[in-house]
Parts: structure tokens; sequence; C-alpha cells
């Protein structure tokens, strides 16, 4: 057995906030899987990404440093890889690296960085490869097939031509079409059984090499990322009408920036500007939460049996194990949206964590710490004994999950460039207080101990000067910590400082 421990990243895309623990009579999201391992380590309650987006959020992990330092500010910007990426560190100390699943970092996929494994240029569709093809032979399985239960008609689903009631096999290229549905073929079609079957078959292989060389492995999975897809078995296990409607559904947005009117699919939005009232009534999202919901209960399963396979191998005792994701979701909140865009409230930015790590870190741990992707590629490497050769940004929570007591950061800081809407924006978390400097647009500032579901915008009131003044401050040294100079010329056209 090596002496080094083994490092495994379960990475969901798109993790929708809701039902995490906020709202009080939120409806279980069924997770047992998630919760063994809280269980048996440690859960991060203030765990944040570094950008709501896949593509900047996926390269920071790669590499520890901000979008506006290593340059993805955007999907599909294809920025050359200028900097170290952590797959590279853990091979020079003896690592073998696998990847099974979405990349959506910039160009390339992670086979071009040393990984053996399955992984896909750009965005991607795991059912359109001859890999899919092959694990539906050998089990015997038929191509997936999905009832649409509702279509918010996006460019895709229109050009598709996608109706709600319909039998659907996702085979358009980019599989983030807009729409919920409930699969009509068995639960393991789904991407997420896909992908764990593949590394559970790797790692049977590692438990067989008398080599024992140490290794880190990814699973990434496209969901739950829309569409929300889901079988029946999982739905069952959610009644509709008892998810309550969100705090911050009914929003008339009057406190709000532009940026949160942004909205793309026919079926909510005129001109790409959220309708509102929102057209939809609360009882059928309802019924597309249920199938978010049931969607991560579908995943949660599929990673069970990959937790079975690694203890049932004698793999698990010197392995670390991280569940995170690479962003949230901002499904039903600020007057009823799908998907994200530009805006920054708690639901896109703020991502659920747990690490396992046996005889390091104790069981049952809850760690309120404020923590972010930005730091997982640090931490990943000072398991291994190495960091990257240049300075970054994350920061190594090797130890805080020693030691919470320890001194650590008293705020986090968020960045994004916008999605649909091109923009400056940052965010400076603390315990209390939230500010957001959006350039070009209002900014904001809430109280998430009064207004967790920041509904009130205090950036106008007098008697908050002081404390926007401090927030102010405090994100200054933070763009002063990471050398963030770039500016809203450079987004739209210019050359990236390094």
């Amino acid at each position: 057995m090596s002496k080094k421990p083994n490092i495994i990243l379960i990475f969901e895309d798109h993790k929708a906030f809701h039902g995490h623990g906020q709202q009080a009579n939120a409806p279980k999201i069924h997770k047992p899987n998630f919760e063994r391992l809280v269980n048996e380590g440690v859960e991060f309650s203030q765990s944040y990404t570094a950008c709501p987006l896949c593509g900047p959020a996926r390269r920071t992990l790669l590499t520890g440093l901000y979008p506006h330092s290593h340059g993805e500010i955007k999907n599909e910007t294809n920025e050359d890889y200028l900097n170290e990426l952590y797959f590279e560190k853990l091979a020079e100390q003896g690592y073998k690296n696998y990847y099974f699943g979405k990349w959506h970092a910039g160009a390339g996929t992670a086979l071009d960085f040393g990984c053996e494994g399955f992984s896909l240029k750009g965005y991607g569709n795991p059912y359109m490869t001859p890999e899919y093809e092959k694990y539906l032979e050998q089990n015997d399985l038929d191509y997936i097939q999905v009832k649409i239960q509702k279509d918010f008609k996006d460019p895709i689903s229109k050009n598709l031509g996608i109706k709600e009631g319909d039998l659907y096999e996702p085979r358009f290229p980019v599989h983030s079409e807009y729409f919920s549905a409930i699969m009509t073929t068995p639960k393991e079609t789904h991407e997420a059984f896909f992908l764990t079957s593949m590394a559970c078959d790797k790692l049977k292989e590692i438990a067989k090499d008398e080599n024992k060389q140490p290794f880190h492995m990814r699973i990434d999975f496209w969901g739950p990322h829309e569409p929300y897809i889901t079988s029946q078995e999982y739905l069952d296990l959610y009644d509709s009408e008892k998810v309550p409607q969100h705090p911050n559904f009914i929003d008339n947005l009057d406190t709000k920036p532009e940026l949160y009117r942004r909205q793309n699919g026919d079926l909510i939005s005129k001109d790409k500007h959220l309708i509102l009232p929102n057209p939809l009534p609360w009882s059928e999202w309802q019924k597309i939460l249920a199938i978010n919901y049931s969607e991560q209960t579908l995943i949660d399963e599929a990673v069970g049996n990959f937790l079975d396979t690694l203890e049932e191998l004698g793999l698990a005792e010197n392995t670390v194990v991280i569940w995170a994701a690479d962003h949230g979701d901002a499904v039903a909140s600020h007057g009823g949206h799908f998907d994200k865009d530009a805006y920054m409230p708690q639901e896109v930015i703020r991502v659920p964590l747990a690490i396992r790590w046996p005889d390091v870190v104790s069981s049952g741990q809850k760690c309120d710490k404020f923590v972010s992707n930005v730091d997982y590629p640090c931490t990943f490497l000072d398991i291994a004994d190495t960091k990257f050769s240049n300075p970054v940004h994350g920061k190594s929570l090797v130890p805080l999950l020693e030691n919470q007591n320890i001194k650590w950061k008293e705020e986090q800081f968020v960045e994004t460039h916008g999605h649909f809407t091109t923009i400056v924006g940052r965010a400076l978390i603390t315990e209390r207080y939230k500010y957001i400097y959006n350039e070009g647009y209002m900014d904001e500032l809430y109280d998430l101990k009064e207004d967790p579901y920041e509904l009130n915008n205090l950036i106008d009131r007098e008697d908050y000067n002081d404390i926007l003044k401090d927030m102010k401050t405090r994100l200054q040294s933070w763009r002063d910590i990471t050398n963030d100079d770039i500016t809203f010329d450079m987004i739209k056209g210019k050359k990236l400082n390094r």
C-alpha cells in the first residue's frame, strides 16, 4: 500500500443550494452517501465557488487561481494554459491521474494533461460517445430516453422541436437543454451510473496492480445541471406539493441591479428579460424542483456504488475523498429564474463540500470556516506533500482539516465576468454581511443574518454607510492580494493582465 494517500474528487455541476438546510421547512434531499461521507469526515457550511460559471470555476480548480488571473473568464474562452495544473505536480510526486466525466475548463480535455479515462472537449454530451454505446451493450441497456415534463423554450429546445409530453433522446452535442424530464429507461442509462461504472472498473484494475502507485481520480458529473433528468423511482421519494415556495421566488427586483432581470428561455422571459411576476405558478415550479432534487438523489446512489467498491477493494483507508460542486443554481429564486447569469446570490455561489480522510479528519465534524474551490488544488498538492511552483490564490485546507481552531480567513471573495451578460462583478462575504460590486450596474449590500434570501438591498441606506465602507475596504484588500487589476475594457477584448 502506498504511503501517500490516494485523492478522489467527486464533482457535481450546478448543485442547487436549495434544500441544503437554509430553509427550515424545505423537504429533505435524500443523499445518504453524501451524508455517509459527512458522518465519516467533515462538512463545510461556508463553502463557496470562486466563480459561478463552469469554465472559470473549473480552470480555477486546476490552477488555484481566480479567473481574472488564469484567463478562462467565460465558458469556452479557451485561454492558453499559461499556469501550472495540479495534475502535473501530482505526477511529479508519483501519482497516476484518472479522470471520468465533464471537462469544460477550456481547450482540450483532461486526457491532454496526463490523465487516463474519459473526458470530452467543451461542454460535451456523454451520451453521444462510443464509450457510452459500449457501456449500454455490456449492460444490455437501451439508449437513454426521457419524457419531457417542462420545456423552457430555449433556442436549443426550439430548434430540436422539443415539446412537453414528448419522448426524447438527448443526442444534441451540448447536453444543456432547458427542460426537466423523467426517464423511461432504467436509472443505469443515466450518465451518473455510466461514469461511476467506468471509475469502478478502474478501481478494480488499481487494486490488482502490485506496484501500488498512489492515484488521483476525478468523477465529474454533468448533472444536476439542466436538463434536470431523473427516473421515477427517485421522483417517488418526493411529494412535489410539499416543496415550500422559496422566500425569494416572489421578488419584484426593484432593489436589484438590472442583471437580475436577464433570463433566457421564452417560457419565462420576453426579449431575454425575466417576466415578472413569473408566468409559471409555484405549483409548476414544485414539479421542476422535485425532479431536480431527485436527480441529486440518483447521482448520490451512483456515487454510493463507487464508494462501496472503494471499500470492498481495500482502498478506502488510504484515500482522501472530497465531494463538492463547481457552483450553484438560481432555479426558482429571485423572481423565478432557470439556470444562472451575471448575478451572485447565495444560491449560485454557495456550494456543498464534504471531506473524508481516515485517521486524519475526525468523523462527524461541521466546519463554518470560509473555504472555496480555489483552495482545492492546493489541498490536493499538500496531501501529496508538494505545492505549486509559483504563488497562487488558493490556500491548502489541510491545516484546517487537522485543527479547526487555527487562525483562518474571515471573509470570502467571489468574482464573475458574467455568462450571457458581460460584467466585472466582485463579491465579498463575511460572517454577517455581503457586498457585491457590479461594474456599470447597481451595487449590492445584504445583511445575511437578518435577510438570508437577499431580498433587501441596503446599498443606499445611510445607516449602513459605515458597514459599506468597511466591506469596500475588505474587498480592496482581496483585490490587492489577488492582483485584481482587470478592467471592463480588458474583458471586452483587450489582452488580460497576468
